[in-house]
């Protein structure tokens, strides 16, 4: 990068009539990987299958006057919202900004001139997708009324209490609702843009982009985006330390007397307690814990179902699975296959 600490925008010609037309809504602190992500996939889509094939992006935004981003680095869009506005666009992808408080606490951003171009572009767009908290704007925009979305975790229940006539689910890495997609964390911006490519080319050809970046094809819309050490930060010394004393005694009993014993409260209060905190009762709270570990054991390790079942507290592989039916809606042995880390891509 030159003096200036900007990045340049993709190479080619971006306004070319070769390729699908895919627009990139850019504004002044926008999340940085929401930006990149997505263009990186299509990139090496052009490199699978040409340079005359593919997508053409364009960053897009109200001057053509360097963007800065959340993360400090200025972006150089190629076109105005003005100048793509008449265009026939095939995907119009909206990424999202936050803000934080003193607490850490996070709040999607929707500037409503922001809210204005997108609801403009999208009427000539064959489809929208948003990037993890980008549902926020579409979501203002009224391109998600009465559609089932999902949007990061954390602003989850923002989206929700804003905007009642959308279905949130906040527990898939994408969803596509008819001609709108959105998309979870800021990761999952990957997992969206391999499906769009899958969508438009063929698994086949999505698997060798995926291959290129060294992940997975896809992990399925349905994978939940949560794990435990991603939850909320509890306010109180006392719940953040019963945490602590899950995951250290993961393989125990872990009864609501003993955490109540351990917080030196009735069990009454801490089941209060942890509904207030953490949202969830202290059983339902352990078996997610439980998940995560098992998780990462069938991720990283050759253990038996049998063997995971024991040092993860189940005690029983029926226990396990049950655990991840309702966890993750799949099974141990079907979470293994798709995301041994050992596995080939």
């Amino acid at each position: 990068m030159g003096p200036d600490n900007a990045v340049v925008a993709p190479i080619g010609d971006p306004l070319s009539t070769v390729g699908r037309f895919i627009v990139v809504v850019l504004f002044d602190g926008v999340d940085l990987l929401d930006v990149t992500g997505p263009p990186e996939v299509f990139a090496l889509l052009r490199r699978e299958l040409g340079e005359a094939s593919g997508y053409r992006v364009a960053l897009a935004a109200e001057t053509t006057d360097p963007v800065t981003t959340s993360a400090g680095v200025r972006i150089l869009p190629d076109t105005t919202f003005r100048e793509v506005a008449g265009r026939s666009i095939d995907t119009l992808l909206v990424p999202g900004s936050v803000e934080a408080d003193d607490r850490g606490r996070v709040r999607a951003l929707a500037d409503p001139a922001v809210v204005d171009r997108v609801r403009t572009l999208a009427a000539t767009s064959r489809r929208v997708a948003s990037v993890c908290v980008g549902a926020h704007i579409l979501a203002d925009a009224g391109l998600l009324d009465g559609r089932r979305a999902t949007t990061h975790w954390s602003t989850a229940r923002q989206l929700a209490d804003e905007h009642p006539s959308i279905e949130v689910d906040a527990d898939p890495i994408f969803i596509r609702d008819g001609d709108v997609w959105t998309g979870a964390g800021i990761s999952a911006c990957l997992d969206l843009s391999l499906a769009l490519v899958a969508e438009d080319f063929g698994e086949a050809v999505a698997l060798r982009v995926a291959r290129q970046l060294v992940m997975y094809l896809k992990r399925p819309g349905g994978q939940s985006q949560f794990s435990v050490p991603l939850e909320p930060v509890s306010t109180t010394r006392r719940i953040e330390d019963l945490r602590h004393y899950i995951t250290r005694n993961i393989a125990g009993q872990l009864t609501v007397a003993d955490l109540a014993a351990q917080a030196h409260v009735g069990e009454r209060q801490l089941t209060r307690i942890f509904r207030t905190e953490l949202g969830k009762t202290p059983a339902a709270y352990i078996e997610s814990a439980r998940v995560e570990v098992a998780r990462n054991r069938l991720e990283s390790t050759d253990d038996t179902l049998e063997r995971v079942a024991t040092v993860c507290g189940f005690n029983t592989t029926d226990t396990l699975v049950r655990a991840f039916r309702r966890q993750l809606d799949t099974t141990p042995t079907e979470y293994r296959n798709r995301f041994r880390a050992s596995a080939g891509v």
